[in-house]
């Protein structure tokens, strides 16, 4: 029986770790099945064709949100290309409501619904076997003369180590790739809006077989690991075992991502983190709302003051990078009570802040609820609320473009000292300058075209000169000091500065090739020739003290007009944090043209 266990991911870079769970809970009774992936912006009819080609006798797909009208597609064309072929659909996505989708879908012939591994080997093996004992699977759903039989639920395996470990192939394709790795499954949280909530406790694989395939991972030189436990820190001594081999192992160009709850992240780990190597973790910290209503009614346990506490303290380490998540659309959530989470969360400044909006998923206890708290969606992936009893439809509107303006100019830390600049002196929250910014942004109708990392500082300045229009000049010097801190260029946009420097750039070399400047500015490039030198700095002349200014906070009695040069030392090459170093050198130029 030929078999093909297959998928479309988001990305090309992503990887399924569902098919490759279902490919080692098999392969001792199926030592050739195949497994295979695509993405979802391949085009549909290319992917039925490859499948169709393979000549297979059963194909069995991995269902999210993101992909669920692509495979529905794809089945389709299979089954009318091949009547004989059996088709399977798993995963979240079909696993809340399988009998309705085989009535819609009559190309699909099972669904599995629940934990797949066990129910999946079964199956294959009563077709392989001709079995007629499909009323005997559990988990699974399928049709028999026309009827579609649902079986008993399959009950969660509770030694997940049973399981083979996903890795045990060749891992070559896997370099410099997203590997999405789990050490637990379920959530000790019962978040409304979340499916984890309709598996109760938590389970581990254990500490050794974890170890294990990290090891794998790391010596295929991956992109990055990114764990999918709900949260990784349910356990503490667990959790802080993993971290600490993979401290270990002082891995190189590999970082490993987490989703932790920050009120369970205590002084010990705190102090643990501290030393963590620069760009090895990143966490993910769902806040979802700092209203303690909207908390309570999706049973969502935050001690949000500790949290902040906590985020605020991994902040002053300057080694992980923090990605705090709220949503758009919660019960009691109304467009004030979200500017308030916005600003709560905003301020505390985390590497990213990404505004999500709420999904109806199948499943969950808030999609059961939706005539009570008035929830308007369409009843299609990825089932997107964009109307509530507490939010209008036009209010979510303007969330969509500030959320747009915060993904291109926040979470990308190009424009950090630019954004604190105009958010501290002229708007009393960081949402009035978004809310401002994006009615600027769609009045321009800049919300309809692509831009470049360039044109979003000419657009940035161009709002400030328009709808600001105070010291501008001093405005325009940070913009530059900003686009130079993140840009290793010789050159500068005429709308940022389009003064020539000529006798700056003579200058650079006299300034490298003293032994004293490098010493002291320049430490790692004592025995390297000034002409190399040169391509890995910049010098820049600025009319303002802009890191005096950045260091005061933009406290506005501490600039004043005053002939600066900055020197930039860039260090990209696996940084998160501190890729640019910057110095005031300006008495050292002035000793140089005296001389």
């Amino acid at each position: 029986m030929k078999i093909l266990i297959t998928t479309l991911n988001s990305k090309f870079i992503h990887t399924s770790l569902s098919i490759r769970y279902l490919k080692s809970f098999v392969r001792n009774d199926f030592p050739d099945i195949q497994i295979e992936e695509y993405t979802i912006n391949q085009n549909n009819d290319y992917i039925a064709g490859e499948i169709f080609k393979k000549n297979l006798d059963v194909v069995a797909f991995s269902c999210y949100i993101w992909n669920i009208s692509s495979i529905l597609q794809i089945s389709e064309v299979l089954k009318i290309a091949n009547p004989n072929i059996k088709i399977i659909l798993g995963g979240p996505e079909v696993s809340f409501d399988g009998e309705e989708i085989l009535k819609k879908s009559p190309f699909v012939d099972f669904i599995i619904y629940g934990e797949g591994e066990e129910t999946f080997k079964e199956l294959l093996l009563t077709l392989n076997n001709n079995e007629n004992a499909l009323k005997d699977i559990k988990g699974l759903i399928f049709r028999e003369n026309e009827k579609i039989c649902i079986n008993e639920p399959r009950p969660l395996i509770q030694n997940l180590d049973v399981i083979p470990s996903p890795f045990d192939y060749n891992l070559n394709d896997f370099k410099n790739r997203i590997v999405y790795f789990e050490s637990s499954r379920g959530c000790p949280f019962n978040c409304k809006f979340c499916l984890s909530s309709t598996i109760k406790g938590v389970r581990f694989f254990s500490i050794e077989r974890v170890k294990e395939d990290l090891q794998k991972l790391i010596n295929a030189k991956v992109k990055q690991v990114k764990f999918v436990d709900r949260t990784f820190n349910a356990k503490k001594e667990y959790a802080l075992e993993i971290m600490k081999f993979v401290m270990e192992q002082e891995v190189e160009d590999i970082n490993f991502h987490f989703e932790v709850t920050a009120h369970l992240l205590d002084d010990e780990i705190l102090d643990f983190l501290k030393a963590v190597p620069e760009g090895l973790f990143q966490f993910e910290i769902g806040v979802q709302s700092t209203n303690p209503k909207t908390l309570e009614a999706i049973d969502r346990k935050t001690n949000t003051q500790k949290l902040m506490e906590v985020v605020k303290k991994i902040k002053s380490f300057n080694n992980i990078h923090q990605h705090l998540d709220l949503i758009a659309g919660l019960p009691y959530e109304d467009y004030d009570s979200f500017r308030k989470s916005f600003n709560d969360i905003y301020l505390l400044r985390p590497e990213k802040l990404q505004l999500g909006f709420l999904k109806l998923l199948k499943g969950s206890d808030l999609r059961n609820k939706k005539e009570l708290y008035g929830y308007k969606f369409l009843d299609k992936p990825p089932y997107e609320v964009f109307q509530s009893k507490y939010i209008k439809y036009i209010e979510m509107l303007k969330l969509k473009v500030i959320e747009d303006l915060v993904e291109k100019y926040a979470n990308e830390l190009y424009f950090e000292n630019s954004l604190n600049y105009v958010i501290n002196s002229y708007f009393d929250q960081p949402f009035d300058f978004y809310e401002s910014f994006a009615e600027y942004w769609e009045g321009k109708c800049h919300d309809s075209k692509a831009h470049s990392r360039v044109d979003l500082y000419r657009i940035l300045l161009e709002f400030y000169h328009e709808v600001v229009n105070e010291n501008v000049e001093l405005f325009r010097n940070i913009v530059k000091f900003d686009y130079l801190y993140n840009t290793k260029t010789a050159t500068i946009p005429e709308f940022i500065d389009t003064r020539k420097t000529n006798k700056l750039k003579q200058m650079r070399h006299e300034f490298l090739k003293n032994l004293e400047n490098l010493q002291i500015y320049l430490p790692d490039y004592l025995d390297v020739p000034p002409k190399k030198i040169v391509n890995e700095v910049h010098f820049e002349e600025f009319n303002y003290d802009i890191l005096k200014f950045i260091d005061s906070n933009f406290e506005s009695n501490s600039i004043s007009p005053s002939r600066t040069i900055i020197l930039f030392v860039y260090d990209f090459d696996n940084k998160v944090f501190n890729r640019c170093k910057s110095f005031n050198v300006t008495d050292d130029f002035i000793n140089m043209e005296s001389d």
